[in-house]
């Protein structure tokens, strides 16, 4: 879990300056080569029609960085989702444990089928539960990085977090 912080901090501040980067662009005349720019008929141009263009590429450069900084965003709050609490959705995550569910106790690790890993952190008990594949719940907690875990069809929960 540490070891996924700084990859997910580094990821979301080289996104940052993506708009910044895409308005100080030099204009494509500029970036081209003299023969790249005549061999596109560019030269062709009028001032007017260049600035145009440039104005053109800027903004879809812009347009097109938040779309990918927005996508990033999106796909890191919801791998990571479990892990850090990143001010995002209050939704439960549902899914079913793979395998057989044999009630809960402190310790247990529960693989649910979506990839992710959770672990038991209370000593929270169901006991006498043989389920196969049963469908989970793991609902944030109102404060802080909590989750807890309902099994389908029963009232107790366990105090979990996701170790993968």
């Amino acid at each position: 879990m540490l070891r996924t912080r700084p990859l997910i901090v580094a990821t979301l501040l080289a996104l940052a300056p993506l708009a910044a980067f895409a308005q100080s662009q030099p204009p494509i005349e500029q970036q081209m080569t003299p023969e790249q720019f005549k061999a596109a008929g560019l030269d062709k141009l009028s001032a007017d029609e260049l600035g145009r263009l440039n104005d053109w590429l800027n903004r879809k450069i812009v347009d097109e960085s938040a779309k990918v900084a927005k996508s990033t965003k999106e796909v890191i709050e919801t791998e990571h989702r479990g892990f850090f609490n990143f001010g995002g959705s209050n939704e439960p995550i549902a899914s079913r444990i793979t395998g057989e569910f044999r009630g809960f106790g402190r310790g247990r690790q529960y693989t649910l089928d979506n990839g992710q890993v959770w672990q038991q952190s209370d000593d929270a008990s169901l006991a006498g539960v043989k389920l196969s594949s049963p469908e989970v719940k793991i609902n944030p907690g109102l404060i802080g990085n909590v989750w807890y875990m309902s099994v389908q069809g029963y009232n107790a929960r366990a105090k979990v977090q996701r170790i993968k």
